[in-house]
């Protein structure tokens, strides 16, 4: 049932504000005017995929607008990230080096539109799945016409909707591989958000894994 409540534009408005005051127009080495020019043809199609969804939660919400390390590199977004009301900004784990971060990629299953940003809807942080190991979530979320989230959608996920990261409440990025065993999460650490990574067949009591609609809506 939707929420009579939610205004899909004024959210949409809301996610472009905070990755402007955040200074991703900068970090992506763009004005203002051409960051927000860039972003904006997003605004209809969010509006239209909105208009079934309910509003906003902790766990869930109707869309994220996703910036991609096209535009601004991995490292920096993390490093904007905080948890809610909180000050201490996000950092990537010691295990998980810098340089190892453009060896994830996307699953092909998702179809990510190219390009330095896009659209996701309806995306869940995956409580139902805490204590699953991620390779049996994988299997559970296809059968019901859900996938998985990338790094890219964590971060934007976290930026956005900084309450979605919680206690208890982490969720692991099973879109993104490298073609290991390993799977990207997002977990709680001294106060701030960590970016760091898990086995694909263990299970952690704290750690979900974060699922979205199939479609992404690219800029084109």
């Amino acid at each position: 049932m939707s929420d009579d409540r939610f205004d899909a534009a004024t959210e949409f408005d809301r996610q472009l504000d905070r990755l402007v005051q955040l200074g991703y127009p900068a970090l992506a080495g763009q004005t203002e005017e051409e960051f927000r020019a860039l972003l904006t043809p997003l605004r209809d199609p969010a509006v239209a995929g909105a208009a079934e969804l309910a509003g906003p939660t902790d766990a869930r919400v109707p869309f994220l607008l996703v910036t991609t390390r096209e535009l601004v590199p991995v490292a920096e977004r993390i490093a904007l990230t905080t948890l809610a009301g909180k000050r201490r900004t996000g950092v990537l784990d010691r295990n998980f080096p810098a340089d190892d971060l453009p060896t994830f990629d996307p699953i092909k299953e998702l179809e990510v539109p190219p390009g330095p940003a896009y659209l996701l809807l309806d995306v869940d942080r995956g409580e139902e799945y805490r204590n699953v190991p991620p390779s049996a979530a994988l299997e559970d979320m296809t059968a019901k016409d859900r996938l998985p989230i990338t790094i890219d959608e964590g971060l934007a996920f976290v930026t956005l909707h900084p309450q979605a990261l919680a206690s208890n409440r982490c969720f692991s990025l099973v879109g993104s591989r490298c073609g290991d065993r390993r799977v990207p999460a997002l977990w709680i650490s001294q106060g701030a958000p960590k970016l760091g990574w898990c086995w694909f067949g263990n299970p952690h009591t704290w750690l979900g894994s974060a699922t979205a609609n199939p479609v992404r809506v690219g800029l084109d």
